[in-house]
């Protein structure tokens, strides 16, 4: 089987390319899940990495769920167990890579992103998309339930009542929707998506890479924590803050006024 992601490094940037358009890019049937936990896990180890974009080969950002495999699913008999633990061992690792990484991630999405591949999006912390992009939380139009975690992401994506609407209608939405919503960030012409995405990228690593670890940190954590619990974190990550080299390049290159030279 051909590998799933094409992983290219640009300096600070790691851009992750799902790369099987032939079934456009669909998360399901073969090794993207071992492929992204892999890409993941890498990712944590290296303190160069500093920022991740995920975007989609050919017309495609992902398809979501491969058909093909559930009617296999379907031929094969499985129980509802084995269905379960394929669930848990496949697909479900996607989301809890992603959102474990402490890097910004952003998603370009350059077509269609369908049910999981709308998910997929969705645990990008950023989204950029060009206007050939649509955008559908699928599932309910082939009678299942998102079980990638996309009733997790969507409602913090869009808020409840949205995530609700897509949800249980399965409509489809075009770039200009998603950008009225709150799905996307920013809309592009397909020629300079990759452009724009890379410019954004670029403007967030030239800031320092364990501040935006520790930022990262406190807005997700901040999406369960009460107040005075994240003040408290606040606190003690801005007690290691203020001692980075970081930290006293930025206040000398303020004072002296220059650019500052971050490690």
């Amino acid at each position: 089987m051909s590998q799933f992601l094409n992983i290219q490094e640009r300096g600070s940037i790691l851009i992750l390319t799902m790369n099987e358009p032939a079934t456009r890019n669909a998360l399901t049937g073969n090794t993207a899940a071992d492929e992204f936990v892999a890409a993941c896990e890498q990712i944590k180890l290296s303190k160069h990495v500093k920022v991740v974009i995920v975007t989609g080969s050919g017309p495609a950002f992902s398809a979501g769920g491969n058909l093909k495999d559930m009617k296999k699913m379907l031929d094969d008999n499985l129980s509802s167990e084995a269905i379960r633990e394929s669930y848990r061992r496949g697909i479900q690792r996607i989301p809890l890579a992603l959102y474990e990484l402490e890097v910004p991630t952003i998603a370009a999405v350059n077509g269609p992103a369908i049910g999981a591949g709308c998910d997929l999006a969705c645990m990008c912390d950023i989204r950029i998309a060009s206007n050939m992009a649509t955008f559908a939380e699928s599932f309910v139009k082939v009678g299942i339930i998102p079980g990638d975690g996309g009733a997790w992401f969507l409602p913090r994506t869009v808020g409840l009542a949205k995530a609700a609407e897509l949800s249980f209608t399965g409509d489809a939405i075009d770039a200009k929707e998603a950008l009225r919503i709150g799905l996307i960030s920013y809309l592009t012409s397909p020629e300079t998506l990759m452009t724009e995405t890379e410019a954004l990228a670029n403007r967030i690593a030239t800031n320092p890479g364990p501040i935006l670890r520790m930022t990262k940190k406190l807005l997700r954590e901040g999406q369960r924590q009460d107040l005075p619990s994240l003040l408290e974190l606040s606190a003690n990550l801005q007690s290691i803050a203020h001692k980075t080299p970081d930290h006293r390049e930025a206040v000398h290159a303020f004072l002296e006024k220059r650019k500052p030279n971050f490690q």
